[in-house]
């Protein structure tokens, strides 16, 4: 993140083997948050760790119950605390982030954690494979610290995100993966005027709530706009959805 907690490029991980912080994997569960969001918190760099906690645990609706620094100890502390949300950094050691978003919210988990992906630029090579691993949302640590409070919020409600540069670089990199056809261009013709307009918004880095606050509609009906438009252009997921909308020239 910005500022005095930024990514200073700490030490890596061989030197701080061990958690040893107020929110370290002690095996012992922490309490409920009486009614907070509980956030378990992933990087391998202390610093960026503690910075993203301190952050976190001084808003009044959350809490964080747990903190790992790589990804074996990440699935570990999310099996145990049951968080409503996991910040989760790629590059760690011993397992990385994507595979451990992977066993912990992945399409063959019964009780699929939700994960917001939070690492830096230089890694968006690996944005494609995280969000196919189960992460609801992807943000770059030089946001500033109100973007990750609402990107947790975001993600604890349901929605998924996906900042604006992070669209810029899966563009870059898989938009010729999805480049428009002539069936896509059909399908583009098929979108209702609302469903279109969902779509637009979409390609804008908007959450579902966001969206449904700027159409003034309920976050639900903004879902079934989204399952709809998805079907008919035929793309797997909302990734996919605003790559394509973009090679379109609808977003702007």
């Amino acid at each position: 993140m910005s500022g005095p907690h930024g990514d200073p490029g700490v030490s890596g991980p061989d030197e701080h083997p061990g958690v040893t912080g107020p929110h370290a994997d002690s095996g012992v569960s922490a309490p409920h948050g009486q009614g907070r969001l509980r956030v378990v918190v992933c990087d391998d760099q202390e610093l960026v760790r503690t910075g993203f906690i301190t952050i976190i645990d001084a808003q009044p609706d959350m809490v964080v119950v747990g903190e790992a620094e790589n990804g074996e100890e990440a699935v570990r502390v999310t099996a145990r605390e049951r968080p409503d949300v996991v910040v989760m950094d790629i590059r760690m050691p011993l397992l990385d982030g994507i595979e451990a978003t992977r066993r912990i919210a992945g399409p063959e988990v019964d009780a699929p954690a939700r994960v917001l992906v939070v690492t830096t630029f230089s890694m968006d090579s690996l944005v494609f494979d995280a969000l196919r691993a189960g992460a609801s949302g992807f943000l770059l640590k030089d946001a500033r610290p109100a973007e990750l409070i609402a990107a947790i919020r975001t993600v604890a409600a349901g929605d998924s995100l996906i900042a604006p540069a992070v669209t810029r670089a899966l563009i870059g990199r898989f938009g010729e993966r999805l480049r428009p056809s002539a069936q896509s261009s059909a399908a583009l013709d098929a979108l209702t005027a609302r469903e279109r307009e969902v779509l637009v918004l979409l390609a804008d880095g908007l959450s579902n709530a966001e969206i449904a606050m700027q159409l003034v509609i309920s976050p639900e009906t903004v879902k079934t706009y989204v399952s709809r438009l998805l079907m008919k252009l035929g793309v797997r997921d909302r990734v996919q959805a605003v790559v394509l909308a973009h090679r379109l020239g609808l977003a702007s």
